[in-house]
């Protein structure tokens, strides 16, 4: 068959093997371009590592640590003719990448929420690697089954207190739209908390201690956004926001069950990028676009390859906020950047969309996400899908 984006609203349902697998060749062609890490673990677990800052630090840990990594994610795999997710293509051609050089890569597919992959990761962890002495914690999800008490408990993107209104950008039609969006019930700000906050985080660590197959010295980091004050109503003062300050609360519990091991754990806030999941979040779009043209001008643009390779270079231990959080959205954030971006922002609209952001690299990559677009690929050309 032949595989076309088909989008809709901010998704794409489709998505190509061959083109997922040059984006991923692409970044590990980046990391190879850099200097090798001499530091950081050597073997370490990513929860969440299929897309996005999770696929991009499983990448980083392979080709510039060498180190010997665990994956696990939830992706579709092909089923009925049709293809399979972006992630389960980008995991695919990661493992295959990483064996060919002669390293541990191993994936779980399946829910990470859940006691039963957890009991299988440590499973595997045991048999493969002993004891790891990296966690990343990456995971972007809508909804999240506690494991204790069986209730689902789906995340929303909502204001608190107040209705939150703003521009956005419609990414189908190229409209700047007014949005409104009413304020979240205590109901939904707890349910976001349950999906998006650290307890999945800790109990990982403690059911990874649990099983004795945490090392000396291991270093755990989940990943976290702040953004400007154009995104605040919607996001850091939001109920993504709320579950983000319960995630930090969770490093500093953490902190301390590592202490035995002499472990840390750290929170990083990290730059705006194009992910699955930023798309999602209304107003952040536009933002990205507006930054993406401001940061390029400068020469100070990341993605999130880039980010991770200064993450993992730093030893996970780079620039520190007066909240003990290593900040990597420190260009970002810039001063002067952020005055453009409020600039623009008064004055951008419709008719100006394309002269006042970079709308056209939002877009592709986006479109990169899920394996079309990229250069060197023949999308005319049949695909097999099992």
């Amino acid at each position: 068959m032949i595989i076309r984006p088909k989008i809709r609203g901010f998704i794409c349902i489709t998505a190509h093997p061959e083109g997922c697998e040059k984006n991923v060749q692409r970044q590990i062609d980046y990391v190879k371009s850099r200097e090798e890490i001499a530091r950081t673990p050597k073997k370490i677990l990513l929860i969440g590592s299929s897309t996005g800052y999770g696929l991009a630090s499983r990448i980083v840990a392979s080709f510039g640590c060498k180190a010997d990594t665990v994956g696990v994610y939830f992706e579709r795999p092909e089923m009925d003719g049709k293809p399979a997710s972006a992630g389960f293509y980008n995991a695919r051609a990661l493992d295959k990448f990483s064996r060919e050089e002669g390293r541990l890569s191993e994936s779980v597919n399946g829910d990470a929420f859940s006691d039963d992959i957890k009991r299988k990761t440590i499973a595997l962890i045991r048999e493969k690697l002993g004891k790891i002495d990296g966690v990343i914690y990456s995971l972007a999800s809508p909804r999240r089954t506690d494991p204790l008490s069986g209730e689902t408990y789906k995340s929303v993107l909502k204001p608190i207190g107040s209705a939150f209104s703003g521009k956005t950008v419609n990414t189908d039609t190229e409209q700047i739209l007014e949005i409104s969006i009413d304020p979240a019930t205590d109901g939904e700000i707890e349910a976001t908390r349950k999906v998006m906050g650290g307890e999945d985080w800790e109990r990982w660590i403690d059911q990874l201690l649990a099983a004795d197959v945490l090392a000396e010295d291991v270093q755990t980091c989940a990943y976290s956004y702040i953004g400007p004050e154009v995104t605040w109503p919607i996001y850091a003062h939001g109920t993504i926001g709320k579950a983000k300050d319960h995630l930090e609360q969770s490093a500093k519990i953490i902190q301390n069950k590592l202490k035995n091991l002499g472990g840390k754990a750290a929170i990083s806030v990290n730059k705006a990028v194009v992910t699955q999941a930023s798309s999602a979040i209304p107003v952040v779009p536009l933002y990205n676009s507006v930054l993406f043209k401001i940061m390029k001008q400068r020469g100070t643009h990341e993605g999130c390859i880039e980010q991770m390779y200064r993450l993992f270079s730093s030893n996970f231990d780079g620039n520190r906020d007066e909240q003990g959080r290593i900040r990597l959205d420190n260009l970002e954030m810039d001063g002067g950047v952020q005055r453009e971006v409020k600039e623009i922002w008064a004055k951008i609209s419709t008719e100006n969309l394309r002269e006042f952001s970079d709308f056209e690299g939002y877009c592709q990559d986006f479109l990169h996400l899920f394996g079309f677009n990229l250069p060197g690929v023949d999308y005319e050309k049949e695909v097999e899908i099992s």
